[in-house]
């Protein structure tokens, strides 16, 4: 098959949303589709022994939240799909923030029930100031839940958005009778026992056939009419160039767990979601249709398995093939690598591939080359923007707790940082080292696996910190620099890339410190202009 086939064969999307509104049910049961997996349900009805195909870590199966983000990919319709899983709990929107940057359109899975969350808000932002496509999808209709069109507004108002609804439910909770599939003008009938099996669309292009009272009784028929006619008014028509630009969004209704909606959703996203997108550089823009390969990590994973100390750095594919074992410019370090063993996934299950296209996620073997936002190409320079390191918002003293294993905890606390996890950061004044993370259940996913995969112990101590700033002088040597770096010793400190950070008590200590010092410019980012 030619480049240009296989490039537009591909699909690949980022599934977001609130814990606990079904994101990890749906990404399941999307693979059911593929026939990557070949029973649902398997999934939830033995938690203990099996957690979600999506979820591999040990903690995330004790505690039922995705903390990393999966790959996983699928053939549906002779479409490649590549799902990227994303944690929906926000102590790790940061990874969910650094997945975004490889997707070219997304899925937000919305609860019936509570309606649209806070966490959801942020994650949309996010896609709305990339413009990448959106597709909605509110989850477990077979529930009690609030007013399909209150539901429509809440996505409208709290998300900014402008939605079109492709389909329909037909009643809710207890009087749920199926969905009407607008997109296919298809009805589809919804049993609770068949909780496994998928019923097919009943065609129905006119609403006005008698034959619609007789399958979902004449009360909900007329219900349905009236509803259909209302939205036909107030929405507009489907617009797949608009969809494509960001502008506006389609909304479909299901049940993830019942495997109800999926389908429809999935057979409308093969269609309308967009093939790889160009992406920005430092440098230029590059196209996706580029024979040249260029890629980025945006997400590294340390031992993927615990008997083998491995790490995988995950790269996005932007242009051109990535063949194994071809030597390719790890642009940072300025040095030639081959890879003998790239991996593709499916969750656990990952095969050595020969060649990948855009679009793809490819698993690199590494022993420490990579760090999250590098770049590898065939030659050119070139520097993939967009994969910042957030200011942190707790920050805690880590100590060892087993002072015959500090080997094992730094290389440890290394690799981990490494992977996105959480930042560290050494104090200039005394070398103690400081973990800063966006959200506290971090620190207990860092306390857990120092100890199960690196066999390290180790305590941490409170520091009433507001955020950290990274330092950027206009001129290093000038007098007011070094007026700044003797006044603040105690809070200066580096982080993993040498970078001058200050450690801020503080909104106020970063305001007087920005009039008191005009030339040193304080940043919430890694990376600045």
């Amino acid at each position: 098959m030619s480049f240009l086939k296989e490039l537009q064969r591909r699909r690949t999307f980022g599934i977001i949303s609130h814990p606990d509104a079904g994101k990890t049910t749906l990404t399941e049961k999307l693979l059911l589709f593929g026939g990557a997996i070949q029973e649902a349900g398997a999934v939830k009805n033995n938690k203990i022994k099996k957690g979600a195909t999506s979820d591999f870590m040990e903690i995330e199966r004790q505690r039922g939240i995705s903390v990393a983000t999966s790959v996983l990919a699928f053939i549906y319709k002779d479409k490649k799909i590549n799902i990227l899983d994303t944690p929906g709990h926000k102590d790790f929107a940061e990874d969910t923030f650094r997945t975004l940057t490889a997707v070219d359109s997304v899925i937000v899975v919305i609860d019936v029930a509570k309606g649209v969350e806070e966490q959801t808000e942020k994650l949309v932002q996010v896609c709305r100031m990339r413009k990448i496509p959106i597709i909605v999808f509110i989850n477990k209709l077979d529930r009690e839940g609030k007013d399909a069109f209150d539901l429509l507004d809440e996505v409208e108002q709290k998300l900014g958005l402008r939605v079109t609804p492709l389909s329909f439910p037909i009643g809710m909770g207890y009087d749920f009778k199926g969905i009407y599939n607008i997109w296919e003008k298809k009805l589809n009938i919804f049993s609770a026992d068949k909780k496994q099996t998928v019923s097919k669309g009943i065609e129905f292009s006119d609403l006005e056939d008698p034959e619609l009272d007789k399958v979902i009784g004449e009360k909900s028929a007329n219900t349905l009419r009236e509803e259909l006619e209302l939205i036909y008014e107030v929405y507009p028509s489907f617009d797949k160039s608009e969809y494509l630009k960001g502008d506006l969004q389609p909304v479909f209704f299901g049940s993830a767990l019942n495997n109800f909606g999926v389908k429809e959703l999935l057979d409308c996203f093969t269609e309308i979601a967009p093939t790889p997108q160009p992406k920005k550089a430092e440098e230029r823009l590059v196209d996706s249709k580029e024979n040249k390969l260029t890629g980025f990590v945006f997400k590294i994973h340390a031992n993927m398995d615990p008997k083998h100390r491995d790490r995988l750095a995950f790269v996005k594919i932007v242009s051109g093939t990535f063949k194994r074992n071809a030597p390719y410019l790890h642009v940072r370090n300025n040095k030639k690598l081959k890879f003998s063993s790239p991996n593709a996934f499916f969750a656990e299950k990952k095969e050595i591939v020969e060649e990948s296209f855009p679009g793809d996620i490819v698993g690199l073997h590494d022993t420490g080359n990579f760090k999250i936002g590098d770049t590898l190409t065939e030659g050119e320079i070139l520097n993939f923007k967009g994969i910042p390191s957030f200011s942190p918002e707790h920050f805690r003293y880590v100590n060892n707790a087993d002072p015959m294993k500090s080997k094992q905890l730094q290389k440890g606390l290394e690799q981990l940082m490494d992977e996105g996890v959480a930042q560290l950061f050494t104090l200039e004044l005394n070398g103690r080292k400081i973990i800063g993370t966006v959200g506290a259940l971090q620190y207990e996913v860092i306390q857990y696996r120092l100890e199960h995969e690196y066999g390290a112990k180790c305590s941490y101590e409170n520091l009433p910190m507001h955020k950290v700033c990274w330092v950027q002088p206009e001129n290093s040597k000038n007098e007011e620099f070094k007026e700044f770096k003797r006044v603040k010793q105690r809070y200066l400190a580096k982080d993993k890339q040498g970078q001058l950070v200050f450690l801020a008590d503080s909104a106020f200590t970063i305001q007087m410190t920005q009039s008191k010092y005009p030339s040193v410019k304080l940043h919430f980012t890694s990376e600045f202009e």
